[in-house]
Protein backbone atom coordinates (compact mmCIF):
# COMPACT_ATOMS: atom_id res chain seq x y z
CA UNK A 1 0.00 0.00 0.00
CA UNK A 2 2.57 2.58 1.15
CA UNK A 3 6.04 2.81 2.60
CA UNK A 4 7.81 5.11 5.04
CA UNK A 5 11.46 5.54 4.13
CA UNK A 6 14.13 7.30 6.17
CA UNK A 7 16.71 9.19 4.09
CA UNK A 8 19.90 10.95 5.05
CA UNK A 9 19.68 14.53 3.74
CA UNK A 10 22.71 16.78 3.66
CA UNK A 11 22.90 20.56 3.21
CA UNK A 12 25.67 23.14 3.39
CA UNK A 13 25.44 26.03 5.81
CA UNK A 14 26.65 29.59 5.14
CA UNK A 15 30.22 28.56 6.10
CA UNK A 16 30.29 25.64 3.65
CA UNK A 17 30.03 23.02 6.37
CA UNK A 18 27.96 19.95 5.57
CA UNK A 19 25.07 19.41 7.94
CA UNK A 20 23.04 16.24 7.62
CA UNK A 21 20.13 14.54 9.28
CA UNK A 22 17.76 11.67 8.71
CA UNK A 23 14.25 12.60 7.53
CA UNK A 24 11.18 10.36 7.02
CA UNK A 25 9.31 10.27 3.71
CA UNK A 26 5.96 8.70 2.77
CA UNK A 27 5.41 6.99 -0.59
CA UNK A 28 2.10 5.65 -1.90
CA UNK A 29 2.70 2.46 -3.92
CA UNK A 30 -0.10 3.16 -6.44
CA UNK A 31 -2.68 1.80 -4.02
CA UNK A 32 -6.33 1.56 -5.11
CA UNK A 33 -7.74 3.68 -2.27
CA UNK A 34 -4.83 6.06 -1.75
CA UNK A 35 -2.77 7.28 1.16
CA UNK A 36 -3.69 10.46 3.02
CA UNK A 37 -1.41 12.93 4.78
CA UNK A 38 -3.18 15.46 7.00
CA UNK A 39 -6.48 14.75 5.22
CA UNK A 40 -5.12 15.22 1.70
CA UNK A 41 -4.56 12.35 -0.70
CA UNK A 42 -0.90 12.19 -1.71
CA UNK A 43 0.29 11.71 -5.27
CA UNK A 44 1.23 8.13 -6.19
CA UNK A 45 4.89 7.13 -6.55
CA UNK A 46 6.18 10.43 -5.15
CA UNK A 47 8.10 10.82 -1.90
CA UNK A 48 6.51 13.31 0.50
CA UNK A 49 8.41 14.46 3.59
CA UNK A 50 6.52 13.79 6.80
CA UNK A 51 6.91 15.93 9.90
CA UNK A 52 6.24 15.63 13.59
CA UNK A 53 2.52 15.47 14.42
CA UNK A 54 1.48 14.73 10.80
CA UNK A 55 -1.58 12.49 10.47
CA UNK A 56 -1.42 9.49 8.09
CA UNK A 57 -4.38 7.42 6.92
CA UNK A 58 -4.28 4.43 4.55
CA UNK A 59 -7.14 4.05 2.09
CA UNK A 60 -10.64 3.63 3.53
CA UNK A 61 -9.37 2.49 6.94
CA UNK A 62 -10.80 4.30 9.95
CA UNK A 63 -7.41 4.13 11.69
CA UNK A 64 -5.25 7.23 11.72
CA UNK A 65 -1.57 7.35 12.66
CA UNK A 66 0.17 10.35 14.22
CA UNK A 67 3.86 10.80 13.43
CA UNK A 68 5.97 11.24 16.56
CA UNK A 69 9.58 12.17 15.82
CA UNK A 70 12.32 12.68 18.40
CA UNK A 71 12.90 16.24 19.61
CA UNK A 72 15.40 18.36 17.69
CA UNK A 73 18.83 18.67 19.28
Amino acid sequence: HAVIQFRYVEKKNEFGDRIGKVKPYLLDLESANGTFLNGERIEESRFIEIRDKDLIKFGESTREYVVMLPPKE
